[in-house]
């Protein structure tokens, strides 16, 4: 029994020496010797680019392999310095097309827009940034033998731009607490509006409504980082507000009428009054469709009238997404009631009042609510 254990423990010794020394074996093996990149191909040194962050374009940076001893993998990184930096803490670093193994990065403008303010370069400025290549193989990471500039041209818009804004503040209708501030609509990439009453106070606009968020405020025509400031009213008023963070542009358009638009009568025949939270709404309109020789008119729509920020009035319609419609019935989608800005015109773009409204009064509501499509109501009484 003695002699057993003996040999068992032996074995289990003899076992152990021998993992630890292949371990030891295999690191002494693995060989992470690599080149450095020694040519940069594209950009040429010194180009100039107008970035244009709201659009799909891109800049390709693109350069000679570098060559591991072994014959395997290396992995890429471009990193960017300021003009005068060296490298040693460089400002951003992004790994190369397909994870960092492609000797290429392809860098849209809208990251070019926010690594030149991580540089330094300020919105409308044209400044420069130092750009080299990092070829790396587990721990051993190869700067290139030589480095480029590249000169970009910033927007007027911020480097970042939020996908979700709010409005607030104490001359907002929604008042100054963070957490119940109005989101706006997004209408497209970095561009939001919404339709709300402002009233003396302050006004401003937030990416998000917990934590810290980043705060916006107007300086006349522009958006800027700043805390929320007076709003432009002595007495209450609704506008169109629409916020650009491409450009950080900003346009605040008074609503000052909305009307109900009877087509056949080439007239506005109801006004609809701001009720709050994005809706106007008008009661008890009397419709009467006319008659024509081939039958009962009943086309309508609804007009705007606003002011823009130099005191010129302009007209827009909002109508039907289909230039013709026949009269909905129950069973109509609801989506048939959605509006959109359409040309001032009598007859293009009408809906068509359900044949049950012709001779009774009706309720009309005209909705601008930011969380969902733009649509108009009708409650026949």
């Amino acid at each position: 029994m003695k002699y057993s254990i003996f040999n068992l423990s032996s074995l289990f010794v003899l076992l152990v020496a021998f993992t630890f020394g292949s371990c030891k074996k295999d690191e002494r093996a693995i060989n992470m010797n690599i080149t450095e990149v020694s040519t940069l191909y594209a950009p040429t040194d010194n180009l100039h680019v107008k970035l244009e962050p709201a659009t799909s374009a891109s800049v390709v940076f693109e350069w000679d392999q570098a060559k591991a001893e072994d014959g395997s993998l290396v992995m890429y990184e471009v990193a960017f310095d300021k003009v005068n930096g060296d490298f040693t803490a460089p400002v951003y670093k992004m790994s190369s097309d397909g994870n960092g193994v492609q000797n290429k990065l392809t860098l849209s403008h809208k990251d070019l827009n926010r690594i030149a303010n991580f540089a330094g370069i300020q919105s409308l400025e044209t400044g420069k940034l130092r750009w080299t290549v990092l070829a790396s193989k587990g721990t051993n990471v190869k700067k290139a033998t030589v480095s480029r500039i590249i000169e970009v041209e910033r927007p007027a818009g911020f480097a970042e731009i939020p996908t979700e804004v709010y409005l607030t503040g104490s001359g907002t209708e929604a008042g100054a607490t963070l957490g119940s501030a109005i989101k706006m609509k997004s209408t497209g990439p970095g561009v939001f509006e919404i339709y709300t009453q402002l009233k003396p106070g302050t006004y401003g606009f937030v990416n998000k409504t917990t934590g810290t968020p980043t705060s916006y405020t107007i300086q006349g025509a522009f958006l800027k980082i700043g805390d929320a400031a007076a709003t432009p009213v002595t007495t209450p008023t609704v506008y169109r507000i629409e916020l650009d963070f491409n450009n950080a542009a900003v346009k605040l358009t008074e609503i000052t009428k909305v009307g109900y638009w009877f087509a056949p009568r080439n007239a506005l025949e109801a006004e609809l009054t701001y009720a709050g939270n994005g809706v106007f709404k008008a009661e008890n309109v009397p419709v009467q469709f006319k008659q024509e020789s081939w039958g009962r008119d009943e086309r309508y729509k609804f007009r705007m009238t606003l002011k823009a920020a130099d005191g010129t009035t302009f007209q827009e319609d909002w109508g039907s997404v289909n230039r013709d419609n026949s009269r909905p019935t129950a069973t109509t989608p609801a989506a048939w009631y959605n509006v959109f800005k359409q040309n001032v015109n009598q007859w293009d773009y009408t809906f068509k009042f359900p044949t049950e409204a012709d001779m009774k009064n009706v309720d009309l509501i005209l909705n601008f609510k930011p969380d969902a499509a733009y649509n108009h109501q009708v409650v026949i009484k």
